[in-house]
């Protein structure tokens, strides 16, 4: 009978079960829960609580912060996967070339990425902090006072984009070096014989046959900034009020410290949503790209 069930099939189809019913039950179910929520006026805690339709919907669309807020997410995932997308591919093109300490170099640039993202946080937030901070010492023998970078509206997203795109460019890098070492040097040797210059076979050789690791890599980094919460909570808490706030970092605020589970659940729809449409328009460039190349 085992025999003949691996021969059908079925044993193959069995083996999804395990991962279906934690996909229904820590994600699906959630999800459904939480759109149940975003039409309820939930405290988060109490029980007793009352359906109110489309109101947190209309208040959403009516909130003077929602547009700082989305603004902020998309810096967040569209900056960051941008500088962390160029960054990493400069380190890669550099360690794929001989040099002795490549190994170590490679470990010292991924490193940032097994730290925890808060405590990432943290360790920047006493860089950049108005009293003490180390930037500052260095900014006051230049000036007479303090800077408040994290005070800073016009200022403080662009920071926490910096220190993300610090941490997770060790992730572009190992993809694209992957990439890189998957292309036959036959190319270059061919290209080189035809008098190409290194320019030459970057744009027509390498950039091309790399697309699949930039689809990877964009996508991935994109997803991460848009869902950015650790490194906002430590380095500013979403402040001055929420000039700094992501879609994600305002829903914690609102359930723990407002206790608005409901509004919460409803920024939480539209930041899914919000990722969904990037992130598949994205993807649908990208994958013509490799297919064009």
């Amino acid at each position: 009978m085992f025999k003949r069930w691996a021969q059908s099939g079925v044993l193959l189809n069995l083996l999804y079960v395990p991962a279906l019913i934690l996909f229904v039950v820590f994600i699906f179910y959630p999800f459904i829960k939480g759109i149940q929520i975003s039409f309820t006026n939930w405290n988060g805690y109490n029980q007793d609580y009352k359906w109110i339709g489309w109101s947190n919907y209309k208040r959403m669309m009516e909130d003077p912060d929602m547009g700082r807020v989305i603004k902020n997410t998309l810096i967040y995932g569209i900056g960051s996967s941008f500088f962390q997308n160029l960054i990493g591919l400069a380190y890669a093109l550099f360690l794929n070339m001989s040099i002795r300490t490549r190994g170590l170099t490679r470990t010292v640039i991924y490193m940032p990425v097994i730290i925890s993202s808060l405590i990432m946080g943290y360790i920047w937030y006493f860089f950049f902090q108005y009293d003490g901070g180390a930037i500052n010492d260095i900014l006051l023998l230049f000036q007479d006072e303090p800077s408040n970078l994290l005070g800073d509206k016009n200022v403080n997203s662009w920071l926490i984009t910096f220190v993300n795109t610090y941490q997770y460019l060790g992730i572009a890098m190992v993809l694209f070096l992957a990439g890189l070492q998957s292309i036959p040097k036959d190319y270059y040797e061919a290209a080189t014989i035809d008098g190409a210059s290194s320019f030459q076979r970057f744009i027509h050789i390498t950039w091309p046959l790399l697309a699949p690791s930039f689809t990877v890599s964009m996508t991935l980094n994109l997803i991460g900034g848009l869902k950015l919460f650790d490194v906002i909570v430590a380095m500013t808490n979403s402040g001055p009020g929420y000039a700094s706030a992501s879609m994600s970092s305002i829903m914690y605020l609102l359930y723990f410290g407002r206790e608005d589970a409901g509004y919460a659940a409803t920024i939480g729809i539209l930041m899914f949503v919000m990722i969904s449409i990037v992130s598949i328009f994205a993807l649908f460039l990208l994958r013509r790209r490799e297919v064009h190349s």
